[in-house]
């Protein structure tokens, strides 16, 4: 029940808050409603088109919580309240939600939910590319129990392939494109025990270059995975924390250098100046490690030597779109989790709003006809934000009021857990005295933890272009790289495709399985 306090509190706040002039006429609301109907209505004929190509953004830890502040913050950094703000993924005309629990994990990480989305299959947590009878840490258990991905399945199929993250990339995302691991932690094999590497299992490095030998496009963080041990960075010559790890002695750059053919042009590059001078119509192959460990987040990086999630997708796309036969691109804005799991949700959204510029930048170059695009996350985190806060307050302001209890003013942004727990003097910590709206500030959680935690509920799914209606309900994770397979006829399940190509239409389900589907378009 509110107190008698906090209702004078919030009236007194909402009744002077900001509202746009052209929203206190009631028909604007009703033209915004009849327009939305009108597209929705359009949305009944449905593109059965095959995907000739399919990109899939990974948001990982985009909760849905994140979605809504980062829409807001879109809108603020363009000077508007920002609650009004669409994101690209809100365009999309087909929103699903993915339960995201791991085979033994209610709250999940981002190794497991990476094989389901990727490879179809759900898994235990920690583990890569394998099936839940594989067993965290347990070399023992991987061999006959891996899972290929729709990576590996477009590859096979004579597409072109990328992967694009903000993280390293051998990290627990992109891992599962390629890898089959039982810890998603051994990037190389100086972080995998003893016992491990004397029963054959190879570090995630090391499968990046040889599992799948011919990945197009790889661009991200790691550099320090792939050379031997305490070789200098060519970037950072005194951090002894970006030096080589590998104790093979095997220098994986020259590996990936050799295993491409001599007449198709290859490049490795690792700063920006490297990246925007190439000619992507003379690339075959890309591969680009910006950092020794991730990159760094958007708000400190570096313009000159570290590029944009944007620019990397940008170049990406301009590469592998060459193939006639299309692309698979897998698209991850690796640190929003990171922001979230350090509290620093300013980092975290700012994380999100520049993975959403990716995701029109990549609509702008693609077509709605032949690609289909799916958004999604992997898990969500404990974060939120609220407090009766009015239209247009900074998403990273002061809730309107102090609190009943302690009278002490709070942020909208807060945290189940984390390590924004901060007690002064017995009592929670005054933010009225500490900069709340620096980059790095630590939003306040209720419980302390260094690291703080993923959350458990459902995460949102949108899809646009060819077959994005069968992305329509509630549905496992391990469904979405099924239906992208379908879409793009790859993997196991192809029969439509052959009918398809026999009736001689773009089209891959016939008539009555289209009118069969259409209450579907409706309702949702």
């Amino acid at each position: 029940m509110i107190s008698a306090f906090l209702i004078l509190a919030i009236g007194t706040c909402l009744t002077n808050s900001f509202v746009p002039e052209k929203e206190k006429d009631p028909e604007y609301w009703r033209r915004q409603a009849q327009q939305t109907l009108k597209h929705a209505l359009g949305l009944q004929k449905l593109n059965t088109n095959v995907a000739k190509n399919v990109i899939m953004f990974l948001g990982d830890g985009m909760g849905v919580s994140t979605v809504t502040a980062a829409r807001i913050l879109k809108g603020q950094l363009h000077h508007n309240p920002g609650e009004e703000t669409m994101l690209e993924m809100d365009k999309f005309p087909f929103v699903a939600l993915s339960k995201t629990y791991n085979t033994n994990a209610q709250v999940p990480d981002s190794a497991g939910t990476a094989t389901a989305y990727l490879c179809g299959v759900k898994a235990n947590e920690g583990t890569v590319g394998v099936s839940a009878a594989t067993e965290r840490t347990q070399c023992n258990t991987t061999q006959g129990n891996e899972v290929t991905s729709i990576l590996r399945w477009a590859k096979d199929a004579g597409k072109s392939v990328g992967i694009v993250t903000t993280t390293r990339v051998n990290h627990a995302t992109p891992s599962a494109a390629y890898a089959h691991s039982a810890d998603r932690d051994w990037y190389s094999d100086n972080e995998m025990p003893p016992e491990a590497l004397s029963q054959g299992c190879k570090d995630i490095a090391y499968q990046l270059m040889h599992n799948i030998r011919n990945i197009d496009v790889i661009m991200g963080g790691g550099r320090k995975y792939m050379y031997p041990k305490n070789r200098t960075d060519v970037e950072y010559e005194m951090d002894e924390k970006a030096r080589g790890t590998r104790l093979d002695g095997l220098n994986l750059i020259d590996v990936w250098k050799s295993f491409k053919p001599k007449r198709k042009h290859s490049h490795f590059v690792w700063n920006r100046t490297e990246l925007m001078n190439l000619n992507p119509s003379t690339v075959d192959y890309l591969l680009g490690l910006f950092e020794p460990g991730d990159l760094q987040y958007e708000l400190n990086r570096n313009n000159l030597t570290d590029p944009s999630l944007s620019e990397m997708v940008k170049v990406a796309i301009q590469v592998l779109k060459k193939n006639p036969k299309g692309f698979f691109l897998l698209v991850e804005g690796g640190r929003i989790d990171h922001g979230h799991h350090e509290g620093k949700a300013k980092q975290a959204l700012h994380e999100a709003v520049e993975m959403d510029r990716a995701i029109g930048l990549a609509g702008d170059m693609t077509s709605l006809e032949d690609t289909l695009t799916v958004v999604t996350a992997d898990h969500s985190h404990v974060f939120t934000f609220g407090g009766y806060t009015p239209r247009g307050n900074s998403i990273f302001g002061l809730a309107p009021m102090v609190s009943d209890t302690d009278k002490k003013p709070f942020t909208a942004i807060l945290y189940g857990n984390g390590p924004g727990y901060k007690v002064v003097d017995g009592e929670r910590e005054n933010v009225s005295t500490v900069d709340y709206a620096h980059n790095n500030y630590q939003a306040q959680s209720a419980v302390p933890l260094r690291y703080e935690t993923h959350g458990g509920e459902d995460v949102a799914v949108f899809a646009k272009g060819p077959m994005a209606h069968l992305l329509h309900g509630v549905h496992e994770q391990n469904y979405i790289p099924h239906v992208m397979a379908y879409a793009s006829c790859v993997g196991a399940n192809l029969d439509h495709c052959t009918r398809a190509s026999s009736a001689g239409s773009p089209a891959l389900v016939p008539l009555l399985l289209l009118l069969a589907l259409l209450p579907l378009s409706i309702l949702f």
